[in-house]
């Protein structure tokens, strides 16, 4: 089990890639959370409907990162810090 700073050394790893694969596959990710940035926003309570992103996001992460992490530690990642990692999702779309 990783200790409290490996957690966040891992969190500050994947944020990034996260973050890009979600800016670059909008269009694909929003209909996983309903289609607008407000369904977006209360799907963010739905396990299943982060689990999907997450595991669609999964294999668009970077070759090195993928093979220092795997999947289900990637899904238990965005799970646990979903409001952080998806917000750019739905603040973006509000303003796009």
């Amino acid at each position: 089990m990783p200790t409290a700073p490996e957690q966040t050394d891992l969190s500050d790893k994947l944020a990034a890639p996260f973050n890009a694969i979600v800016s670059r596959h909008r269009a694909a990710l929003m209909p996983m959370l309903g289609g607008s940035a407000s369904a977006a926003r209360t799907s963010l309570s739905n396990d299943e409907a982060v689990r999907k992103v997450a595991v669609f996001c999964y294999p668009l992460l970077p070759g090195i990162v993928r093979l220092a992490v795997k999947e289900q530690v990637f899904v238990h990642f965005v799970m646990h810090h979903r409001e952080r990692l998806l917000a750019r999702l739905t603040v973006d779309t509000a303003l796009a």
